[in-house]
């Protein structure tokens, strides 16, 4: 087997083991559901912290306000993405694409390195998850009340706790239904006319839609959705090798593992550094053991990390039993930061953004389409001249109104019939008719290629754009 490669290990438990949720047992049953105990420590502050600023970020971004619009807006009605001051079309979805590429091999790049960080710290699933546990926490009590209490008969007490716990958790997802639709209409019309009832039909649907699925996601799906549902949790082991860095047990200093007085030396009574204390199991938001070993369901989230570091500062022993390590360094091995994978995804990922960047700057504030007469090619007009015929398509994809004159290169001495200056509002599509006209004797050849070309005369900065077409003598 190659060396760059981690072994696979089968840490399935042969009968259902209630600890860990793994096994036989039916893990859509709602009486095999985990309750996840609070962590303290150093990774779950990062953790809150980054979930807070992030889903701060996700609410308030839809109500940052550029000039006399919307910041942010997916205008899907108008086919445009408003971006600050840039307006972005269907004809720019290049940039979306590279965008997507950017992302995609962002991720690589970070799971290459770092693991599935991405899931334990910043995935919606995750953040949400911990929102709904922390309104858990507040109203039902510690992980091994609620669990005490869903195994007794319903009291009036729990019930009305349950309740509000339900009806927070609405909130939230309605709120986020609201942000996310926010960011494809606008936002302060859709919460005035949602709450006054006069949405649409299918704004309502899509609110409500995105309300539920983030209500049955987070509160009772959870780690259903990150082991079953969830297709990055199946792929992303393609990106490990054995210098991934990972939530790992140092089996070496923890085995065999025991309860033990405080003030005993492990070493006499024959054991490690491990007290059984099972609170790196009951921390899990996925209900693994981490000490069976590296398993799918792990999402490096830590907090099997914090619990055990605890538990090692009150038994004054190193701390590190759990970590976020390599399996080369479990095994004693050196680790090799700078490997070619990592350096490829993040080759890859640096030209990417070169391209992005190269595409954003050659995103033109206008665009020019010609259309020739093909039911015509072309006639002699009563003046003898040779006649063609085009209609211009000129869009303005700026969010001010502009003026443009038109002109055409390629053919000396001809003429122009309609239009050559013209003036369109923010966002507006104008279609112009006209016909150009020549002496037949200036042409030398059946086919000419001509140039129309559109100038942005208002502001400081002019612009044109060029369109090639082709003016037809002969046939």
């Amino acid at each position: 087997m190659s060396k760059d490669k981690i072994d696979v290990k089968d840490v399935t438990p042969k009968e259902f083991n209630p600890k860990t949720h793994k096994g036989s047992g039916d893990r859509f049953n709602p009486s095999n559901r985990i309750y996840v105990r609070e962590a303290k420590g150093i990774y779950q502050k990062l953790r809150q912290k980054m979930g807070w600023f992030f889903m701060l970020l996700f609410v308030l971004t839809p109500w940052i306000q550029y000039g006399d619009r919307q910041a942010i807006l997916i205008d899907i009605g108008k086919q445009q993405f408003n971006f600050f001051g840039t307006t972005l079309w269907p004809q720019d979805l290049t940039l979306l694409a590279s965008v997507l590429m950017i992302a995609a091999f962002g991720l690589f790049f970070i799971t290459t390195f770092l693991g599935r960080v991405w899931c334990g710290y910043l995935c919606p699933q995750t953040v949400w998850t911990f929102i709904y546990i922390w309104f858990e926490e507040k109203l039902e009590g510690p992980a091994n009340k609620r669990r005490s209490q869903d195994q007794k008969p319903m009291t009036s007490g729990l019930f009305a706790r349950k309740t509000v716990k339900h009806l927070c958790w609405f909130a939230v997802a309605l709120l986020t239904g609201l942000t996310f639709v926010g960011y494809f209409v606008p936002v302060k019309t859709l919460f005035i006319e949602f709450f006054t009832f006069s949405s649409s039909f299918w704004i309502v649907f899509w609110v409500l839609f995105f309300s539920v699925c983030t209500y049955g996601n987070a509160g009772w799906m959870r780690s259903i959705m990150c082991i079953h549902m969830c297709p990055y949790a199946r792929f992303q082991s393609a990106m490990f090798d054995k210098d991934t860095f990972i939530v790992g047990y140092d089996k070496e200093r923890g085995e065999a593992r025991g309860p033990r007085p405080r003030k005993k030396d492990p070493k006499e009574l024959g054991l490690g550094d491990c007290i059984d204390c099972n609170l790196c199991v009951q921390v899990c938001p996925t209900g693994i053991d981490i000490r069976d070993g590296l398993q799918y369901e792990c999402i490096n989230c830590g907090a099997c990390v914090d619990a055990c570091d605890a538990t090692m500062e009150r038994m004054n022993y190193a701390k590190g039993l759990i970590s976020y390590t390599t399996e080369h360094k479990l095994e004693g091995h050196k680790v090799d930061i700078m490997r070619p994978k990592l350096l490829g995804y993040g080759a890859v990922m640096v030209a990417m953004c070169v391209l992005f960047f190269y595409l954003l700057s050659a995103v033109q504030p206008m665009r020019l389409d010609v259309i020739r007469d093909r039911a015509q090619l072309f006639k002699t007009n009563s003046d003898g001249l040779i006649e063609n015929t085009y209609t211009l398509k000129i869009l303005n994809k700026t969010q001010q109104p502009e003026t443009y004159n038109l002109s055409v290169s390629g053919i000396d001495g001809i003429e122009w019939y309609g239009k050559q200056q013209v003036s369109l509002k923010a966002g507006e599509i104008f279609t112009l008719p006209v016909s150009l006209a020549i002496d037949p004797y200036e042409l030398t050849t059946p086919v000419t290629n001509i140039m129309f070309v559109l100038e942005r005369q208002s502001g400081d900065d002019q612009k044109s754009v060029q369109t090639e077409s082709r003016f037809i003598s002969k046939l």
